[in-house]
């Protein structure tokens, strides 16, 4: 035991030693453990979150029959295609706010004879419920995901939800799997992961954490398993800082959930009422941005504490299910829509926050980008036949090597990024050893202006080749449009050089940097 802290004590003791002037202002130091963590990065951190919202579903996945690209049915391929490539593990639906107002019922069963919606969360527009249960399956089985199925509580239920599960899962003889079978499908799907209800503190059923707690129990328990399905039931957790609701549900709940969620969006203006623009900010708007997205690593810690009280061996996941910066809509679209433009400021928020999700590895087990396609922090965004790869869709290119690696410990120091009399770290990463060996680096250079020389001690890591992949533009305000989709987009970086057993490193101002060691 003294020899194994000896060892972790002089790690530590080399990064804040090594090559002198650690603290100087454009210099930092990395030192990654390659012993054994037996943590793994869930894939399912990197799940995506599909709502009925402005032009997510409609006109998003789900396209007019007369529109001129490749479908299968109604679903857009080049859009299946491309969320292929960054493998996505999930996908969440139908909300939201959208999922407590929804009857799953309406929208199976022959499309001409499904009953239109009202959508009271979004716009008040109406849907014609032609994208339902079967057509959000399909798209998972094209995707290669798991669906993640938010029910309803806050207008539903026990009942409700419950025949929502048979219907899916049961592979006997009953009513529910009778009705599946006369709408085409024989077998079942085996959906395991369930939310039971979305954000029940507010649009969900403005209910008290306690009220919610015995809510999620009475759904929870006619939620039944059936066959392979073991159900993978997520309670509606916390907003922001509501250590309150995340202490409750664990007293109350504890390990009758497999998860409890947790909702965090940046607000670069830190106001609701007027959030600030998508592309036209300044430096100082930018870092106020910044040192609020790099507040999710407070707020995990914070929960994670609480959680510890009640589950020390970190049985109960927490699952961040809607997170990402969030602005005021592009002028002239429909506000109730939520349609936002994506820059590179976007993209390192996205790095950031992926960052911080690794580091919290143990607990953090699954989270949903708030939303993938042309709504919020989307990954895609498309106008009739054309779509571009938003810089944030970039970031979850470069990152999908850390999907089910195993967690490196990492200690670093990193100069700060000061403006106007505040600071936050210019640096942060994460590390992981893949199936194969391959060690991966992740870096963000958040520093608007300075580039950063790092230098990286790999300890007992035996590696001979480093080759890389960047992702910057000239501005932080870069963003892709339908004319130059292409602005924002991954780059090889040669600024990464072996010295003995060191690795060097030129970091670019913000920037995002994936190194592969071999």
């Amino acid at each position: 035991m003294m020899k194994s802290m000896n060892k972790v004590i002089t790690c530590v003791v080399i990064v804040f030693t090594m090559y002198g002037k650690v603290n100087a202002q454009n210099e930092a130091t990395l030192y990654v453990d390659g012993k054994k963590s037996n943590i793994t990065i869930s894939r399912h951190i990197y799940g995506q979150f599909a709502e009925h919202l402005g032009r997510s579903i409609y006109d998003g996945f789900w396209v007019d029959k007369n529109l001129n690209v490749q479908k299968q049915g109604r679903i857009r391929m080049d859009i299946v295609e491309a969320l292929k490539k960054i493998k996505i593990p999930n996908l969440r639906w139908p909300g939201g706010c959208f999922a407590d107002e929804y009857h799953w019922r309406d929208g199976i069963g022959p499309a001409k004879d499904r009953p239109k919606m009202v959508n009271t969360n979004w716009g008040g527009v109406v849907e014609d419920n032609s994208f339902g249960t079967h057509e959000f399956l399909e798209l998972c089985k094209l995707l290669n995901c798991e669906p993640y199925i938010s029910a309803n509580v806050g207008s539903g239920t026990p009942d409700e939800m419950s025949k929502w599960v048979e219907y899916l899962n049961f592979d006997g003889l009953s009513p529910m799997t009778e009705l599946r079978k006369r709408n085409g499908n024989a077998k079942p799907y085996h959906v395991s992961f369930w939310g039971v209800g979305n954000e029940s503190w507010g649009c969900g059923g403005n209910m008290t954490a306690e009220y919610y707690s015995n809510e999620y129990r009475r759904y929870a328990t006619f939620a039944k398993d059936y066959g392979n399905a073991k159900l993978k039931k997520i309670a509606a957790g916390a907003s922001d800082f509501d250590y309150n609701w995340t202490e409750t549900m664990m007293k109350n709940v504890g390990h009758r959930m497999w998860g409890l969620s947790l909702h965090y969006y940046t607000i670069p203006t830190g106001n609701w009422g007027k959030k600030g623009s998508a592309t036209g900010f300044s430096e100082q708007e930018y870092f106020n941005t910044m040192e609020r997205a790099l507040r999710m690593d407070e707020l995990l810690t914070k929960h994670i504490a609480v959680m510890d009280k009640y589950d020390p061996k970190r049985n109960v996941a927490l699952v961040v299910d809607e997170w990402g910066i969030w602005t005021d809509v592009e002028a002239g679209t429909n506000p109730g829509f939520l349609y936002q433009q994506n820059s590179l400021r976007d993209a390192l928020i996205a790095a950031s926050t992926l960052n911080i999700f690794h580091k919290h590895a143990e607990r953090v087990k699954m989270a949903n980008l708030a939303q993938t396609v042309n709504v919020l922090q989307a990954l895609i965004l498309t106008e009739k036949e054309k779509m571009l790869l938003t810089p944030t869709y970039h970031v979850f290119d470069l990152y999908k090597v850390h999907q089910d690696a195993e967690l490196l410990d990492i200690k670093f120091v990193s100069p700060d990024y000061s403006l106007n009399g505040k600071k936050i770290p210019a640096l942060n990463f994460s590390a992981s050893k893949d199936i194969n060996g391959v060690v991966n680096i992740s870096i963000v250079n958040l520093d608007a202006t300075k580039e950063i020389s790092l230098t990286t001690d790999l300890g007992d890591l035996k590696w001979n080749d480093v080759s890389g992949e960047l992702l910057t533009s000239a501005n932080l305000s870069d963003i892709n449009t339908f004319e130059k989709p292409d602005l924002v987009k991954l780059q090889k970086f040669s600024k990464a050089t072996k010295n003995g057993s060191q690795l060097l490193v030129k970091i670019p101002p913000h920037a995002i940097v994936n190194l592969s060691l071999k």
